[in-house]
């Protein structure tokens, strides 16, 4: 990877997703706030940017056997992908655990008050989650795929009610950094997703639940903001020759 000045945490985890670990190991978001430059966030949190950059270097220095390249798919192959795979497991997970929570709250939620707010919160992400993938699949990633089409053929295409795909990216950008700051608070509300001694199976199980949520949804997050969003600009830009 060529290290340039103005790299962006989201460009080195575009470029291998092995480095989102180290930055995690850091408390360094990576999906909502990657465009930070290293020098920005090793400065807001007192990290010495010397020891990060050489931690990033090994990981990026070794062959990577494990990871899929998605920063080479084609738009609309990673369109599909985020449809396909975080789109359905939000789907889904969430018709699982939000009876789980409510369970809780019903049986623990005397000794765990935490739990209503957890449930509280996690409630919200479901709403607005599904309210924000909707506008993905019926707005912007239909335009976007428009957009590869009438590029390959040559052809024009018209103007979309949204003006530009800066706005509605935006909006979503800005949808990214709420579900963000909410799994944050989640997360601090269960101790980093540790289950309490007194925990029951069944609440093990959703706190584990919890944690691969949210896991889930920084690489899909990752996916949106620091590949797809960027290169549709890109795309847009070439495809209306805009200076």
């Amino acid at each position: 990877m060529n290290i340039q000045e103005k790299t962006t945490i989201g460009d080195y985890v575009a470029q291998d997703f092995r480095t989102a670990a180290i930055f995690s190991k850091y408390g360094i978001d990576f999906c909502c706030k990657g465009q930070r430059t290293l020098e920005e966030v090793c400065s807001k949190k007192s990290i010495n940017e010397t020891h990060l950059l050489n931690e990033l270097n090994t990981v990026l220095a070794t062959k990577n056997n494990s990871g899929i390249d998605f920063n080479s798919w084609s738009l609309d192959l990673l369109i599909d992908y985020i449809e396909k795979n975080h789109h359905r497991f939000v789907e889904e997970k969430t018709q699982i655990l939000i009876p789980f929570l409510d369970k809780l709250c019903s049986v623990h939620g005397n000794n765990h008050p935490e739990l209503f707010k957890i449930t509280e919160l996690f409630k919200a992400s479901a709403t607005e989650l599904a309210a924000h993938m909707k506008k993905e699949e019926l707005i912007l990633f239909p335009f976007i795929k428009k957009m590869i089409i009438a590029t390959k053929n040559h052809s024009s295409i018209e103007k979309p009610h949204f003006g530009t795909v800066k706005n509605p990216i935006a909006a979503m950008m800005e949808e990214h950094d709420n579900e963000g700051e909410r799994f944050r608070t989640i997360s601090a509300l269960t101790n980093n997703y540790t289950p309490p001694e007194d925990a029951c199976n069944t609440y093990r199980v959703t706190i584990a639940m919890l944690e691969e949520f949210e896991q889930d949804l920084h690489k899909h997050i990752h996916l949106e903001s620091n590949i797809l969003f960027p290169k549709t600009k890109a795309l847009e830009k070439f495809f209306s020759n805009e200076e």
